[in-house]
This record gives structure tokens, sequence and C-alpha cells, in this order.
């Protein structure tokens, strides 16, 4: 059985992959996910992470929140880091500006699972059309 390793930058990460992944992996795989405390906690801790994880056909992904960066520069920095690890496997994924602009860019999703009513009629509307425009999305989806 092969395995996906993601390495999160937090939990909100794990508890948004957690409802997907089993939808859309096919059988033969299974995943385990490594939340940080933060980016500057993933990038300090993701060579030995990853260069000390020991089972057999595992694959790597990192997902990090692109921020306020260039998401081209972030991603080449995640890119070098792995190549410290001496592993092939690794997929580096960066979310434009946050995790969160996934949700805003499923607004019927959102409804449903927070049991809200009638907030799928904006995703046509500003802001929410353009998800990674908002500069920070967690802020949107707090409201």
């Amino acid at each position: 059985m092969t395995e996906i390793v993601f390495l999160l930058e937090e939990d909100s990460a794990a508890a948004m992959l957690e409802g997907f992944l089993p939808k859309i992996l096919p059988s033969g795989f299974s995943y385990r996910f490594i939340p940080f405390e933060g980016k500057q906690d993933l990038e300090k801790q993701m060579v030995r992470k990853i260069r000390g994880y020991r089972v057999p056909d595992s694959s790597f992904v990192i997902l990090r929140d692109q921020d306020q960066t260039n998401c081209r520069e972030t991603k080449q920095i995640l890119m070098e880091k792995c190549v410290l690890t001496g592993k092939n496997s690794i997929l580096v994924r960066i979310a434009c500006r946050e995790l969160e602009s996934w949700y805003l860019a499923d607004l019927v999703a959102v409804e449903k699972g927070l049991g809200a009513k009638n907030l799928s009629l904006s995703q046509n509307k500003n802001p929410y059309r353009n998800p990674d425009d908002i500069s920070t999305p967690s802020n949107l989806l707090k409201k």
C-alpha cells in the first residue's frame, strides 16, 4: 500500500483534507498528516521529518499558504529544501493566499457544512467570484 504523507502548515489543513481525500484517493493509497505550528515551524522541520520517515513507498505533499509572499519564490525555497531530504517523491503545493480560499471557492459546500442559508447565492459576486484575489480569506470566512 502506498502512503501519502501531508506536511501541513496547520491543523485546519488536516481537517479540510480529511473530509475530501477519502473521496478522491484510489484504493491502495493511505494517507497521514503531519501538521506543524505555522509556516516557520514547517520550513524548519520539514527536511528532518521527511528524511527520517521510514515507511516504504511513501510519497510526500507539502502544503503551505502563500500569505503575502511571491508564490513562485516560496515554492522554489521549499523545493530546494526537498532536495536536502534525499527523497524524490515530494510534491509542493502553495495555497493561493491561504487555504481558506479553497473554502470560499465552493460556497455550496460551506453552506452545507455550516448549515448556513443562502450563502451560495454569493458565489458569483465579488469577492467570492475570484477567491485567489482575496488578501485575507480567513477573515472573510469568519464573517
